[in-house]
């Protein structure tokens, strides 16, 4: 397995955090591409191949691209004509850096299947699945709300090109869900993961954290009575079983540090690289 970083999460411009990714020793990152420096619609020709020389200087791959348009991702039907074509845009800037793993939040999917809503992001998944697939690119649904025999039954309804990046810690905080079990049900459409951990204070409707969080953003919520994100090793996620779960269903991809809190991001960040070096060594013995 290879070890990465979310650009974002060193606070820095896009520039900076790349070189102190290649400083770090990481084998590659993973870039926003939905607004800012490196989304389809501000990307110039020149910043394309400054972008890609500095990754070659510096020993990185992006490991995926994040397609998150936030909001209420796809449940909204008269919004998803947009978000399908800005979606279709992203995979298109995927397939020229040669990266083959877009992550996105999609909203909450409804466990019972007859719900109007579950049809309406069936239908936005598969259609822009079926693009990526053409391309050698899967879409890679972030867990988040549902646990994970929900989020493996709309992956399988959804078709090719669709599958999932998984994030323990949105398991621990807000589902429950045991994230060794998530990996044993989702194990052959794990594209991506997340480095992340964190507690649940208190348990509640996923549906109403995330409903928050897309009409308001992280700010409308005082998510800290229900959710803390730590650094790795404070928090709930057994990371050795989690790491050897993965390995386990044959999984050899990215697991990509996330640390989206916190006043020392960087010490979180190589603390969270130091560990999970430790226990890939241990694993492999």
């Amino acid at each position: 397995m290879k070890i990465g970083v979310i650009t974002d999460c060193f606070k820095l411009p896009l520039e900076d955090s790349i070189k102190l990714a290649g400083e770090l020793g990481l084998n590659g990152v993973q870039i926003y591409a939905t607004t800012g420096e490196f989304s389809p619609s501000t990307l110039s020709g020149d910043q394309k191949k400054k972008i890609k020389k500095l990754l070659k200087e510096n020993g990185l791959e992006i490991s995926a691209l994040c397609g998150d348009m936030g909001g209420h991702g796809f449940q909204i039907e008269a919004d998803n004509g947009e978000r399908i074509e800005k979606t279709k845009e992203i995979i298109d800037l995927a397939a020229e850096f040669g990266v083959s793993v877009i992550t996105t939040h999609i909203g909450v999917i409804p466990a019972d299947k007859s719900h109007p809503r579950y049809s309406v992001m069936v239908d936005a998944l598969s259609k822009c699945g079926s693009y990526a697939a053409e391309k050698g690119i899967t879409l890679a649904i972030e867990t988040g709300p549902e646990d994970a025999k929900t989020l493996l039954g709309f992956v399988k309804d959804s078709g090719r090109g669709v599958g999932v990046n998984l994030d323990p810690a949105n398991f621990v905080m807000v589902t429950g869900q045991d994230p060794v079990e998530a990996v044993e049900m989702l194990g052959e459409f794990i594209v991506h993961t997340h480095v992340k951990d964190g507690i649940m204070l208190k348990s509640t409707d996923p549906e109403i954290i995330y409903d928050h969080f897309a009409t308001g953003g992280i700010e409308a919520l005082n998510v800290a009575d229900y959710f803390i994100e730590t650094p790795l090793g404070e928090g709930k996620v057994d990371f050795p079983a989690y790491i050897e779960a993965l390995r386990k269903v044959g999984f050899d991809g990215y697991l990509t540090i996330e640390r989206e809190t916190g006043k020392n991001p960087i010490d979180d960040i190589k603390l969270a690289k130091y560990t999970v070096e430790k226990i890939l060594k241990v694993n492999e013995q």
